[in-house]
């Protein structure tokens, strides 16, 4: 069955008013309009009105997104130490584009150890370190 506004405002018992801002925000389920007239289906004897949103949208949403930083151990640069008897900082630290080498990395906050032989990091890396908090690179 479809009613008008004013058959629906008194089955639900609101003022017109308040049916023609509902309907205006698209929370009447099913309802359209017709030339000037609203026409509104019943669902069980009532119109069906959806929950609405309160309040204007929360801003702590568009936070941007921080970089995620990987920590892996540099194979390449263990043999080449081993070959040539050297010293070369081995653990390796990407944000980006960038690579900062060390001999040790402070993680303070939380990280999580992957390892994915099926799907290795571009430079070969199968195991590394993720991040979003700051890494302190230290040597």
């Amino acid at each position: 069955m479809i009613v008008g506004t004013t058959e629906a405002a008194q089955i639900l018992k609101i003022s017109t008013a308040r049916l023609r801002v509902l309907l205006s925000e698209g929370r009447v389920e099913g309802a359209y309009k017709t030339g000037k007239m609203w026409l509104i289906p019943l669902f069980k004897g009532e119109p069906t009105i959806k929950r609405g949103k309160r309040g204007p949208a929360p801003r702590w949403c568009n936070l941007k997104k921080r970089a995620k930083k990987i920590v892996h151990v540099n194979s390449q640069r263990i043999r080449q130490n081993q070959k040539h008897q050297e010293r070369l900082p081995v653990i390796s630290v990407k944000k980006g584009q960038t690579n900062t080498y060390g001999h040790i990395v402070e993680i303070p906050g939380g990280c999580r150890v992957v390892y994915s032989p099926d799907k290795p990091l571009p430079c070969g890396a199968r195991v590394w370190i993720e991040t979003f908090y700051d890494v302190n690179v230290v040597g």
